[in-house]
């Protein structure tokens, strides 16, 4: 079984799962072309814990919680759970914080880009070139010996937090508290007022857990992998992601072509273009895509669990600030924290380069 999940065909099963999946949220509630947005989804949990007041956008998204439990289920099944922390945690926060910035001004993560494709958005074509761009310059940053220094072994306690966490914030959600604070915020239109239902939407969490951390899926790596080594192994699986996503959208007729009027998405190509390039130059640098980092805090990393710590914070700041877009346009600030970001991811890079 573990060679399996090693093999093209494990990739490619996980690929598949996780594009039909996210078709089928759709159609069960989720938004459109939306079935499974990492970033999006844990913006929504940052506002439902009221960290920003974007009303539309609040809702804790059981697929997150999924992530990391079906994640923690499957290393501790194969004894892969390790529990380290150490590489840089407060440059990785930076990082996801950037990630994050980056991907509310395209309006998704490197998952929601495929997805939005495959549902007929054709600014993802923008946004994928983007994302392709900044992961190319990291890839520079790497060769020439960008590191964040190695992990060390910590105590299991570290390692169990996140996953504590999305327990606790499950319980939260399936309790809805009502305090005089006005906590638990939840939309009740727009984006965060969609949702599939939320057993059904936590067990393709839990089951796309299991398979991305047995097989390693990550969309950035995938093409991290083809720039510095020509490796094909994790595309395949985006590309099946793709495929599962567009023959499941033809089938339930979500699929619509064209750049207008597409759902959660705006037409500013160049902060589109740009957007991207920031989030596939902050994912290079940390490692992994946010749902790679997400499986790899279920499997103990605390390093990942910082970097969606970041992401949390970067999501506060993008909506109490105005650099979120909206389906009208980049925020008003949007193109100046895309700038800063740009800037200080870059010397990260720069700076933190060993000699080779």
């Amino acid at each position: 079984m573990k060679s399996f999940f090693a093999s093209k065909k494990g990739i490619i099963l996980t690929g598949l799962i996780i594009g039909t999946a996210a078709a089928l949220l759709q159609k069960l509630g989720n938004p459109a072309n939306m079935g499974i947005c990492v970033a999006c989804f844990i913006r929504d949990i940052t506002g439902a814990l009221g960290l920003h007041r974007a009303a539309v956008v609040q809702y804790i998204r059981p697929e997150i919680i999924g992530f990391v439990l079906g994640a923690l289920i499957s290393s501790f099944a194969a004894g892969e759970f390790k529990a380290r922390s150490g590489s840089a945690p407060f440059v990785r926060f930076i990082l996801g914080f950037f990630a994050m910035i980056g991907a509310l001004v395209f309006l998704g993560c490197p998952w929601r880009a495929v997805l939005r494709l495959a549902g007929g958005d054709l600014n993802a074509i923008i946004g994928i070139a983007g994302l392709t761009l900044g992961i190319y310059i990291g890839v520079r940053f790497i060769k020439s010996g960008y590191n964040l220094g190695r992990s060390q072994k910590t105590y299991t306690a570290v390692g169990l937090m996140m996953p504590a966490i999305m327990i606790i914030l499950f319980i939260v959600l399936l309790i809805k508290p009502e305090l005089k604070t006005g906590a638990l915020f939840l939309s009740v239109k727009g984006p965060g007022a969609m949702a599939a239902p939320v057993f059904i939407s936590l067990a393709a969490g839990l089951i796309i857990g299991i398979l991305a951390q047995k097989t390693r899926f990550c969309t950035m790596g995938s093409i991290r992998d083809v720039i510095l080594v020509k490796d094909f192994h994790l595309l395949s699986g985006v590309i099946a992601l793709f495929i599962g996503a567009i023959i499941v959208n033809i089938i339930l007729k979500q699929f619509n072509p064209g750049f207008e009027g597409q759902p959660v998405a705006h037409t500013d190509h160049l902060w589109n273009f740009l957007g991207m390039v920031l989030s596939g130059l902050a994912f290079a640098l940390a490692g992994g895509c946010p749902g790679r980092q997400l499986f790899m805090s279920g499997e103990g990393d605390s390093d990942a669990a910082v970097f969606v710590c970041g992401m949390v914070f970067g999501a506060a700041i993008a909506h109490n600030f105005a650099a979120a877009s909206s389906p009208k346009g980049t925020g008003e600030l949007g193109p100046l924290f895309v700038i800063i970001g740009l800037m200080t991811c870059l010397i990260i890079g720069f700076t933190m380069r060993k000699k080779i």
